[in-house]
């Protein structure tokens, strides 16, 4: 089998919607033809630079021990008159369910030192316990296998460092600046698709930016064909220089239709470089819970325009220790304006574990700057515990407000959401579902403990509220909802 190039599944419908896939399927084929015939009628050939870096371009293929299972399971069910016959056809056949096999996958990498050091995918290798690295052979030259070790990796770029000891220095590519690439440069992806060797193949920067699904996620994306064994394989700009690596393709069958999706080289090269380093990463922490700001916020709290990141909740930590506070919008970090909550989380994660830096916020009006000496994510993340999932809250009607009816916290209520004695805020028994309230998310068993960026524990201080900010020409109103111990900001218009 061949270790995917991660595929991002899109269902497939019956009608106007399966035949849209189809012609997505058709337009990606199409688009590659163009491009070749583009390639060649600049009279241009990519052979000079293929043959200069394809040297450090790798298969990988690696070894998994799978433990057998006792008895035809899956086939009848434990107990059933038929055990004993396929066990009897299973053992005839030597499918003995006891007996322990390999799985083999096939991946791709690039040498990035001559010393050894070769970069892949973290999925590739993922719990593999042999790793074999097979260089590019050259005309007429042998096939070169050796075995690697893991140095290190990390789950959320998907990145693994290996290492492999030869007997003389590698050839190896270099890193090149990933910000610099424009949409419309072409680039050329290499690897070992579908297990059929090593292979070229050549496209465009098709966007750039882009994310996926976790906290570092920063893709370009192209529509130079990658697929399945592709993974962990590098894309060149036109210099030679790796400026991303190959990781996912967006498909309806499995295969490529032009977009795919490679971690920018920017973010691998710092991953890479604490991998190497430490045989860990270490990435800055702040300690705080945080929100992107939409209009209704901004003009909730006073802010010109949206941007910056919300404070929804501040856990103890390195944030907490400085002085920030639930309700602050982060507008600058380490001098660098931030745009978004995907922005900060990024710029925090790659700022030095225990650097001082400025963080510029606005509170009550204002712009206020504390200093915050980062801690690590990695420790504070061994350092959560899990929380249990808080039940819902039994119906108390109270008082029906901006499309919610709410009450009081008791102590019955606190013993029901698994609340401390100490927790103060008004319940979430009812929403109405034609609200704007239950459209941006309020469901029964939310607690809310702020309004307008003070604390409320009874009806009347959410009616003061409403009334203050009425008074200063507000058109929304701030609240601050805690689910499951998760804080959030959600602004509901005051004409509801």
């Amino acid at each position: 089998m061949q270790a995917q190039a991660r595929s991002i599944s899109v269902p497939r419908d019956d009608g106007l919607g399966f035949m849209r896939l189809m012609w997505m399927a058709f337009a990606g084929m199409l688009l590659v033809l163009a491009q070749t015939v583009a390639v060649q009628a600049r009279g241009e050939s990519l052979a000079p630079l293929a043959e200069k870096i394809s040297p450090a371009v790798v298969n990988i293929t690696t070894s998994t021990l799978i433990e057998g299972q006792t008895g035809p399971q899956g086939i009848v069910p434990e107990g059933s008159p038929f055990e004993d016959f396929f066990r009897e056809f299973q053992d005839r056949n030597g499918e003995d369910g006891d007996r322990p096999r390999r799985s083999n996958a096939l991946g791709s990498g690039f040498v990035i030192s001559e010393d050894g050091y070769i970069v892949t995918n973290n999925h590739v290798i993922a719990e593999a316990d042999e790793i074999l690295v097979e260089f590019f052979p050259g005309d007429g030259q042998p096939k070169k296998e050796l075995p690697a070790k893991v140095i290190g990796t990390d789950e959320k770029t998907d990145i693994a460092l290996l290492k492999v000891e030869a007997s003389g220095p590698l050839q190896y590519v270099k890193f090149g600046d990933s910000d610099i690439a424009r949409v419309g440069d072409w680039v050329i992806a290499m690897g070992n698709p579908l297990g059929q060797g090593f292979s070229v193949s050549a496209g465009i920067v098709s966007a750039r930016n882009r994310a996926l699904s976790g906290s570092y996620d920063d893709y370009i994306q192209t529509d130079a064909a990658i697929n399945r064994g592709n993974s962990g394989g590098p894309l060149f700009n036109m210099n030679g220089e790796v400026i991303g690596v190959n990781t996912a393709i967006l498909s309806p069958n499995g295969g490529s239709i032009g977009i795919g999706f490679s971690m920018a080289s920017n973010v691998v090269v710092k991953v890479v470089d604490q991998l190497r380093e430490f045989g860990e990463t270490r990435r800055g922490w702040l300690g705080v819970r945080i929100q992107d700001v939409t209009e209704d916020m901004a003009e909730a709290m006073g802010l010109d325009k949206p941007g910056g990141a919300l404070i929804s909740d501040v856990p103890d930590g390195p944030a907490k220790d400085a002085g920030l506070l639930a309700g602050d919008v982060i507008l600058s970090f380490d001098g660098v304006e931030v745009e978004d909550t995907r922005g900060l989380v990024r710029q925090v994660g790659e700022t030095t574990v225990g650097k001082s830096v400025r963080v510029v916020v606005h509170r009550d009006g204002g712009t206020q700057t504390v200093l915050v000496t980062l801690g690590r994510r990695e420790d504070a993340e061994r350092a959560e515990d899990g929380e249990e999932d808080t039940p819902e809250a039994p119906a108390e009607e109270n008082a029906d407000i901006l499309g919610l009816t709410i009450s009081p916290l008791t102590d019955t209520l606190r013993s029901d959401l698994g609340l401390d004695a100490d927790a103060e805020g008004l319940v979430v028994t009812e929403v109405d579902e034609a609200s704007e309230a239950f459209s941006k998310g309020l469901r029964a068993g939310d607690l809310i403990t702020e309004a307008g960026q003070q604390k409320v524990s009874s009806i009347e201080d959410l009616e003061a509220r409403m009334e203050e900010a009425r008074e200063a020409g507000r058109k929304s109103l701030l609240l601050l909802v805690r689910r499951g111990g998760e804080p959030r900001f959600v602004a509901l218009s005051l004409d509801e």
